[in-house]
């Protein structure tokens, strides 16, 4: 797979949580997730206690909360649909600080925030212990289609390489004088995107025959050989475990 490649939501350190096989923090964060969606709406107190199980691994990682909260950002679009949901859902309706809003809509934007911010503050978590590489051979030990994490690990490789070259674009249109004031502009940055999209195929090719020269026949071997053992995955399945007690709480209470 070739060397590590350092990224913004990895944060480097020496924690139990860190020394996790990636392939079991792969699991763990799939099944919380899981068990988190599977939590009825109405039980509030049960978010709390998920939130509380992910700042005691947040902890045990130490990862700041600046850090984790910081990087939640990426969920705002998913909060802007939540917001919309109270105006525009049908039901019956309830007045709240003058507003109209719909009793079902207010339900399901709770549900929508809770559950998604709970699921991106676990997929931060992931990333922030966990490597980008160690990601990828997690992925093919949990016996992922290889063509899946093939597309995977290029995107994130070139992905900086792309953004490297949009850059170097946009200087040589600043250093012509250009700069987009309105929509008689919008050729020009047209005309860039074709442009930069004719360059990546061309270095898509470039690279394909470097591999193709030194041995690929369409899959990638198998780099990862550690085993993870029974301590590690206990370790690892205490965070779902919790939280599919307390779901099960949820349901009975």
């Amino acid at each position: 797979m070739g060397a590590g490649h350092a990224h913004k939501l990895y944060r480097d350190g020496r924690s139990p949580v860190h020394a996790l096989p990636a392939h079991c923090k792969i699991a763990a964060v799939f099944c919380f997730v899981l068990v988190v969606v599977a939590t009825p709406r109405t039980a509030a107190w049960a978010f709390a206690l998920y939130a509380g199980l992910l700042a005691a691994v947040a902890a045990a990682a130490r990862v700041p909360a600046g850090f984790l909260l910081k990087r939640l950002l990426i969920e705002v679009p998913f909060v802007a649909f939540a917001v919309l949901m109270p105006f525009v859902a049908e039901g019956p309706r309830t007045h709240l600080l003058g507003l109209d809003l719909s009793v079902s809509g207010l339900w399901g934007a709770w549900n929508v925030l809770a559950k998604g911010t709970l699921g991106v503050a676990a997929s931060v978590l992931l990333a922030a212990t966990t490597e980008l590489r160690q990601l990828l051979l997690g992925l093919e030990r949990l016996r992922i289609p290889p063509l899946l994490v093939q597309i995977a690990s290029f995107m994130i490789r070139y992905g900086d390489v792309l953004t490297d070259e949009l850059r170097r674009m946009r200087i040589a249109r600043l250093s012509r004088g250009f700069e987009a004031r309105g929509v008689r502009h919008w050729g020009v940055l047209a005309k860039s995107a074709g442009a930069l999209f004719i360059r990546s195929y061309e270095r898509g090719e470039r690279v394909h025959l470097a591999m193709v020269s030194r041995g690929y026949t369409g899959t990638m071997p198998l780099t990862d050989t550690a085993t993870a053992t029974r301590t590690h995955w206990t370790r690892a399945a205490a965070l779902p475990l919790a939280a599919l007690a307390v779901c099960l709480l949820g349901w009975i209470l």
